[in-house]
């Protein structure tokens, strides 16, 4: 090997060196294209080196230039591939080639190009990436002596470089993508754990797989038994707006609602020009959208509604994966609309038995009121009446009845008490207020009452509100030792407020069984909460609030 051979030999591992270093070090793939063409340009006798990617569109891309073609082919620019140029020649084989005499033999826009930068010789290697073709490394000449026969060869060597920055940085970019798509995952399944309403969590994803898979305009909607779709969320990217027209939406034509109502499965639109239909129609004239994709949500295999994305005309498409990527997020979705459906199923569940309960109750009551007692009331009358009617002679007799009527007075009286415990005849005739007055005045403690609830409530709040007070009377007598007792109640705007608040001894804990739990149980099951506060020797306060505005009724989320 002569001394010449030996510099060219040296000189080409510098260059392969430091671009190596580049790619070792993660340096961007724009970084390591302009290195690469630089280097390729000065080691070899060319006047221009470029690197080319092939699009899925079938046109080719210049991401680095060096030399006399900077000016013809600028980085950026894309030339559609065909004819006998350099570029279809490595597309169609996926081989090296090489063009000799370019002036007289190139064809096609890009043959015509080259023709204007004046090259005469050129020769190009693929770069191929993990087994496919990714794009190449070209050089060229103006000269008249056609390039070294080893030109081809010298290429590899950078072409493989090259191949190893583009996966490692496509690696990378999946790494960085799978971390982005589960931390957003993460915070969806966060919020579905708690327990939000629904609708915030529609507004969460809809942002989220916006955001995530590069959407202009995102949006969730559900579907309605008329066969229509209402939307209840929208996103929108920074400086986009997104009209937000909720409908309901005919489904009629071929956008993406109406197709995956039909289908049931993921749909994707590439081109809105010639879809039927008012949604699409609104899609591609008022929002000015050019493709986009959805994916179905499903809730226990029923179809519930739709999650979709936007991408505007002239902006970059939507990812092959972007359908099996919504998945994930239409997933929590319906994990979100089932927990909420079955809650609001369970919630009317305890509101009805609350109010078959109440309504038995009622029954007894009517029952022991109109009929034992009545009976108990007619049969001490009678005794009355036959007790006045006897003899002065038969005294003894008279003080045998005497004993027996004031037992039935007593019965009679148990009976009333009975009676009145199982469901106040008050409560269903006057309301709460006057109900919680006689309750204070038979109470065996002093109770301090300060009622504002001037109007009558719904009976299911009423019943609540009266059994907590009485159950609170009951566990300040004989389990608190307190003194006196102190009811507030109040109705600021829909809410029915009461306090219940005691001076006894404290210590009062619902979790180890007792009347408070039965009675958390009713006013949750009509909304409500109730608040124990009971520190060791400092008296107990109930806090209790119940909606008192509507019917207890449950609406699922659903259709």
């Amino acid at each position: 090997m002569s001394r010449d051979d030996l510099r060219v030999l040296a000189e080409e591992q510098a260059a392969l060196r430091r671009v190596a270093t580049l790619v070792a070090h993660g340096a961007a793939p724009e970084e390591v294209f302009a290195a690469v063409a630089e280097e390729v340009g000065q080691l070899l006798p060319v006047d221009s080196a470029s690197m080319c990617r092939y699009e899925p569109d079938g046109t080719l891309t210049f991401v680095a230039q060096w030399g006399s073609g900077a000016a013809h082919f600028p980085v950026g620019s894309r030339w559609p591939i065909g004819g006998h140029n350099l570029g279809t020649l490595v597309f169609e084989t996926g081989r090296p080639a090489q063009v000799d005499g370019y002036a007289d033999s190139s064809s096609g826009p890009l043959g015509a190009g080259i023709r204007e930068t004046g090259l005469r010789w050129a020769v190009g290697t693929p770069v191929i990436v993990e087994g496919r073709l990714w794009g190449l490394i070209a050089a060229g000449s103006t000269v008249e002596q056609p390039l070294p026969p080893d030109t081809e060869a010298r290429l590899v060597s950078f072409t493989e470089l090259v191949a190893t920055a583009i996966a490692n940085a496509q690696s990378r970019a999946a790494l960085a993508r799978l971390a982005a798509e589960q931390a957003a995952l993460r915070r969806v399944a966060t919020l579905v754990a708690r327990g939000v309403p629904p609708e915030e969590v529609f507004a969460v994803v809809t942002a989220e797989a916006g955001q995530l898979l590069g959407a202009q305009l995102a949006g969730m909607g559900r579907y309605e038994s008329d066969q229509a779709i209402t939307v209840l969320a929208t996103w929108a990217a920074e400086a986009e707006e997104h009209p937000l027209v909720p409908g309901p939406w005919p489904l009629e034509g071929g956008d993406l609602a109406s197709t995956v109502f039909r289908t049931g499965r993921p749909v994707w639109i590439d081109d809105y020009r010639g879809v039927p239909g008012r949604i699409a129609a609104f899609v591609r004239d008022e929002l000015g959208i050019g493709s986009s994709v959805a994916s179905p949500v499903l809730v226990e295999g029923r179809l519930w509604g739709v999650l979709f994305l936007h991408s505007k005309v002239g902006r970059k498409p939507f990812a092959p994966d972007a359908e099996s990527r919504l998945t994930g997020f239409t997933e929590l979705v319906a994990t979100a609309i089932a927990n909420a459906e079955n809650l609001a199923a369970l919630a009317a569940s305890r509101a009805r038995i609350v109010v078959a309960a109440d309504e038995a109750r009622r029954r007894i009551e009517r029952d022991l009121r109109d009929g034992i007692q009545q009976q108990l009331v007619s049969l001490m009358l009678d005794l009355r009446t036959v007790q006045a009617s006897v003899p002065a002679e038969f005294g003894e007799l008279d003080g045998k009845l005497s004993p027996i009527a004031e037992r039935l007075a007593g019965v009679s009286d148990q009976v009333r008490t009975i009676s009145r415990g199982v469901h106040p005849a008050i409560l269903s005739g006057s309301g709460l207020v006057p109900a919680l007055r006689s309750l204070a005045r038979r109470s065996v403690l002093p109770v301090a009452l300060h009622l504002r609830a001037g109007r009558r409530l719904p009976e299911q709040v009423e019943v609540a509100a009266y059994y907590a007070v009485s159950e609170a009377l009951t566990n300040a007598a004989k389990h608190a030792h307190a003194s006196a007792v102190h009811v507030e109640l109040g109705m600021p705007g829909a809410i029915l407020e009461l306090a219940i608040r005691d001076d006894g001894i404290g210590g009062a804990d619902p979790a180890h069984g007792s009347g408070l739990v039965g009675l958390s149980d009713r006013i949750e099951a009509l909304g409500g909460t109730l608040e124990v506060t009971s520190p060791a020797g400092s008296g107990t306060t109930l806090l209790i609030e119940i909606p008192a505005e509507q019917p207890i009724t449950a609406r699922p989320p659903g259709p």
